[in-house]
């Protein structure tokens, strides 16, 4: 592997198709203001580099990027490329992965609006994101210990895993396809409509309208927190642990809560059988007193 250490390039495509290469200390940045610095390269780490201007990593194969800054000038950095590690690295640039495959961040810092476009096969452990329609359209996601605030995420999803995640989010998960939470905490408007195959295991949901439009959804041991006009036209199946505000007409399934302040049904295919657990219990209880 040669070595590129302790340089400042700023001219067009200035390792444009390198090979085999670690760019240490570097900078790319400079008045001559060039672009594509490492575009159709391959084989290649970055260590501790600063990026400051736009398209650096295009068309790349095999990619390593450790312990860098790439800046809010480093716009849509990361596009078509594949097999790539980042990790303790700022990803400040709007439009920061796009088109990208077999992809895995870890200990990154993620300010990128539009980030994550169409991406196949992602990793993502131990980050934090902000960003606005983050992932969309992203196939085969596994993702752990993510901290993520922004609007109208993992929209078009499909196939992913997210485990002990925390997402701030309005509009998550709309249309998306075979998609497993556990140990989440998940507060936003609006979650999930349109959804087909989501399941959440011991997860905390908080806000209104959720789970609206929903096929084969499910939900395991979850808690609901200031959730109303919940399961809306959905096929569900949900043991939620708390009390819940209102559910409006759920088309089909079974909900068990642990109390409802209101249950809405003025459409005849609303179907889905909903049981309240404190009723529930209450009744046994009184039965059981009408025995003895």
């Amino acid at each position: 592997m040669k070595i590129i250490e302790n340089k400042t390039f700023d001219e067009e495509r200035a390792l444009y198709s390198s090979r085999d290469i670690i760019v240490k200390d570097c900078a790319f940045d400079g008045p001559a203001d060039g672009e594509s610095a490492l575009k159709e390269s391959s084989n290649i780490e970055v260590d501790h580099v600063f990026c400051n201007l736009r398209y650096p990593f295009w068309h790349d194969h095999v990619l390593a990027i450790r312990d860098s800054e790439m800046t809010e000038l480093c716009r849509a950095s990361l596009w078509y490329s594949d097999h790539i590690e980042i990790s303790n690295t700022k990803m400040h640039g709007i439009k920061a992965l796009r088109e990208c495959s077999d992809v895995r961040i870890k200990g990154c810092d993620i300010i990128s609006p539009e980030f994550g476009w169409s991406v196949k096969n992602i990793i993502m452990e131990d980050s934090t994101a902000q960003s606005e329609y983050f992932m969309m359209r992203s196939e085969n996601l596994n993702f752990s210990g993510v901290k993520f605030q922004g609007k109208y995420s993992f929209q078009y999803t499909e196939n992913g895993i997210f485990e002990n995640c925390t997402f701030d989010t309005k509009d998550a998960f709309w249309h998306s396809k075979n998609i497993t939470v556990r140990n989440s905490v998940i507060k936003g408007e609006y979650l999930a409509w349109y959804s087909d195959g989501l399941t959440l295991i011991n997860c905390r949901i908080i806000g209104t309208q959720p789970f609206c439009y929903c096929r084969n959804l499910k939900l395991i041991n979850c808690e609901m927190i200031d959730t109303d006009l919940c399961f809306e036209k959905s096929d569900v199946d949900a043991v939620v642990t708390t009390s819940v505000i209102s559910i409006k007409n759920p088309a089909s399934g079974r909900i068990q809560v642990a109390g409802l302040g209101e249950l809405i049904r003025d459409e005849e295919d609303s179907r889905a059988e909903v049981v309240v657990q404190e009723q529930k219990e209450k009744h046994e209880t009184e039965k059981m007193c009408v025995c003895a």
